[in-house]
């Protein structure tokens, strides 16, 4: 299934909360707060990339955001990557792995030391992604949060990620 991933337009902000929210909807770990969070690091100026993915017909069918993290070290140039979200009839089509390859060209350009996130292990992966005991996201199974070192030295400690990560659920 052929798609372009390029940057999220202006525009194109209402398509991508409802594609998220659709996405995320009967997502069994979520609390339905993708689509806010993504409006909030937008709002509050951490929205350090936002991608979309569209079909054939220029339909927003994917999206992904990333976002500074820190560390009690107080490691620089490291991204959170999510909320990602893929329409559900997209899912499975390589969509979701699009989007991940261009934000780590994005994050190599940008000579970023690493990115985290909170996900699927099978998925993630084939990307590589992998647990690291040194990093720590507080409350969460350790072997869902993984990360991607690209340069520069291992990190260890308790990510941080920007405050819209730890609101409650949307109403």
């Amino acid at each position: 299934m052929a798609c372009t991933v390029r940057l999220e337009a202006p525009a194109e902000r209402q398509q991508v909360v409802a594609l998220t929210e659709q996405a995320f909807r009967h997502h069994p770990h979520s609390q339905q707060t993708e689509a806010a969070i993504i409006q909030a690091l937008d709002r509050d100026g951490a929205l350090s990339l936002s991608l979309v993915a569209a079909d054939e017909t220029c339909r927003v069918i994917g999206h992904l955001a990333l976002s500074p993290v820190t560390t009690a070290q107080g490691a620089a140039g490291w991204y959170g990557l999510g909320p990602m979200a893929v329409r559900p009839d997209r899912q499975g089509r390589g969509v979701g792995s699009a989007l991940v390859r261009a934000a780590l060209g994005w994050l190599d350009e940008q000579g970023a030391n690493g990115c985290v996130l909170l996900g699927e292990p099978a998925f993630y992966g084939r990307l590589g992604f992998a647990a690291d005991p040194a990093l720590r996201f507080p409350s969460v199974p350790a072997e869902y949060f993984l990360c991607r070192r690209l340069r520069g030295p291992a990190i260890d400690g308790d990510v941080v990620y920007h405050p819209a990560f730890y609101q409650g659920p949307a109403v």
